[in-house]
C-alpha cells in the first residue's frame, strides 16, 4: 500500500508572485491584497518619506496610494513588475500631495528618527547632519526633480527603472536628475570633499532597496 504524499513543508512551497496574489485579488482572495501590502509597504513609505519629507504626509501618500491599487488593481496589465505598478502609484500619490498644499515643516530630529526607525547608520552625529541637510536642500527642489533623484541617488533605481515608475523616458529622466543635481550642487558644495554623503545615500539606498 502506497503512503500518501507528504504535504510540503511551507519553505518547500513555491513562492506566490506578486503578480499572482494581484490576480488572486482580482478573483475574489480576501487575503491576497493583504499580502502585497506587507511585501512592500516599508520600501513604499520609504520612497514616500525622502519625496515628501513628512513621515505624516508620507504615510498617508502611501495609505491613499495602496487604497487606488486596490480598486485599481484590475487595471494592471502585466507589462512591468507589480513594484514598478506600485511605486508609480505611490509617486504619484506623493506628487498630488506636493502640487495640493506645501507640506508642514517637519523637525529634523523626526525626519532622522522616522528614516533610520530600521537600522540607524554607524557614526550616527556626522551622518545625521549630513542627512538632515540633503533632506532640506531636495526640498528646494521641483517635484519631478526631487522624484527623480529620490528614486536613483537615494534608493539605488537605474535610470531605466525610474523612467518605469515615473512613466517617462529615460532620456527625462536624466535630465531630470542633471538639472536636480545643478541646483543641488552649490547648496551642498560645503559636502563635496566628504565621503559622509555618499555613505549616506548609498548604504540607505541599498538597505531600502534590499529590504
Amino acid at each position: 500500500m502506497n503512503s500518501p504524499p507528504e504535504t510540503p513543508s511551507p519553505a518547500e512551497r513555491p513562492a506566490v508572485t506578486d503578480a499572482e496574489l494581484l490576480t488572486a485579488h482580482i478573483n475574489g482572495d480576501p487575503h491576497a491584497f493583504s499580502e502585497i501590502v506587507k511585501r512592500h509597504r516599508d520600501r513604499m513609505w520609504a520612497v514616500a518619506l525622502r519625496t515628501l519629507g513628512d513621515p505624516d504626509e508620507a504615510a498617508d501618500a502611501v495609505q491613499d496610494a495602496f487604497v487606488s491599487a486596490y480598486r485599481k488593481a484590475a487595471t494592471f496589465r502585466g507589462e512591468a513588475a507589480v513594484t514598478t505598478w506600485l511605486h508609480r502609484i505611490v509617486v504619484n500619490a506623493c506628487l498630488d500631495r506636493m502640487r495640493r498644499k506645501s507640506v508642514r515643516p517637519v523637525a529634523d530630529d523626526e525626519l532622522i528618527e522616522a528614516a533610520e526607525r530600521e537600522t540607524p547608520l554607524p557614526d550616527q552625529t556626522v551622518e545625521r547632519e549630513v542627512s538632515m541637510e540633503v533632506s532640506a536642500a531636495l526640498k528646494l527642489l521641483p517635484s519631478d526633480q526631487r522624484a527623480a533623484l529620490v528614486l536613483v541617488d537615494m534608493m539605488g533605481y537605474s535610470v531605466e527603472d525610474a523612467a518605469q515608475v515615473l512613466n517617462v523616458p529615460s532620456g527625462t529622466v536624466k535630465s531630470r536628475c542633471a538639472r536636480g543635481r545643478a541646483k543641488l550642487a552649490p547648496i551642498l558644495s560645503h559636502l563635496r570633499n566628504r565621503t559622509d554623503l555618499n555613505r549616506v545615500s548609498s548604504a540607505k539606498g541599498a538597505e531600502l532597496r534590499d529590504g
